[in-house]
């Protein structure tokens, strides 16, 4: 089976948790760095911005402009479309009628897309605990998403369908991307593929400064946004990638939407109501469960 699939009982240590934290609280609070933008800016200005600002942060990190080879530049622009320019864009539209809080609750769902979508595209059934593990998550999802939609304030049907496209996004993303991070370094990878998002995304995103208002938040959670959340945190995912292999790379998005949902409830004044709050704890049990390691024969 292949390696970065199946290692999910490699060394976890003191490092790989470091990494994880720094992900878990860049991508957690990505949610509301969105939310204040769009307060300002039309969402087409969001895919543009953050990558931008990653694209930048990315071009001065050792190593990140070393050469990639001209076979596989297709591959690399399909990345720079799913992996960011896409989600990236399909986030702020969500956001538009999902609270924060749910967002970032939602992308707690991650590692359940991803054990779906891998087994599917490298054709191998899941073991029966993967299986438990993917409807345990679904559950949660469900628990999440529905209170919400029912309720009316937090999220909307359309809304829960843009988030889980953007995960299905990131979900395919990986697995594309799986083959090239074992020829080139994070920092190499990951500059490429932020400056397609920022080349894809730049027609909109030019077109949406003109009904633009500046304000320092917007610069501010922007800049945050691109420099951490769209550069940094992704060089810090394609080194815990390298390190721990697919499964046990997906660990800090576990803690996203607990990070999410704090930054919400906090900042936004949003309301989580209690069973999306359950919602959320089985997401993380049903993430646990598929980071532990396939049961051998």
């Amino acid at each position: 089976m292949d390696h970065n699939i199946s290692d999910s009982n490699l060394q976890f240590g003191a490092t790989e948790w470091l990494l994880a934290l720094g992900m878990a609280l860049t991508w957690g609070s990505s949610f509301l760095l969105i939310d204040i933008i769009i307060r300002d800016a039309p969402t087409s200005f969001v895919p543009f911005g953050r990558s931008f600002f990653g694209m930048v942060a990315l071009f001065f990190v050792p190593g990140s402009r070393n050469k990639i080879a001209h076979e596989h530049w297709p591959k690399i622009w399909v990345l720079g479309l799913i992996w960011m320019a896409l989600p990236f864009f399909l986030f702020p539209i969500a956001e538009r009628t999902v609270a924060s809080s749910i967002a970032g609750m939602m992308n707690g769902a991650l590692p359940v897309v991803v054990i779906v979508v891998t087994s599917v595209w490298m054709r191998t059934k899941p073991s029966a605990q993967r299986i438990v593990a993917v409807l345990v998550g679904f559950l949660g999802i469900v628990l999440i998403a529905v209170p919400s939609i029912n309720d009316g304030t937090s999220a909307d049907a359309r809304g829960v369908f843009y988030l889980l496209a953007a995960l299905m996004c990131y979900a395919v993303a990986l697995n594309i991307a799986r083959p090239l991070q074992a020829i080139y370094s994070p920092a190499t990878l990951m500059l490429r593929v932020v400056s397609i998002s920022t080349v894809l995304s730049a027609p909109l995103g030019i077109y949406a400064l003109r009904t633009t208002t500046f304000t320092f938040a917007l610069f501010g959670a922007t800049f945050v946004l691109g420099a951490l959340g769209s550069g940094i945190a992704f060089l810090l995912f394609g080194t815990l990638l390298t390190r721990t292999g697919t499964v046990r790379a997906m660990i800090p998005t576990y803690f996203m939407p607990i990070v999410g949902t704090f930054l919400g409830v906090v900042f936004n004044d949003e309301e989580v109501l209690s069973l999306s709050l359950v919602g959320m704890l089985i997401v993380i049990f049903g993430a646990w469960l598929t980071s532990r390691p396939e049961p051998t024969t």
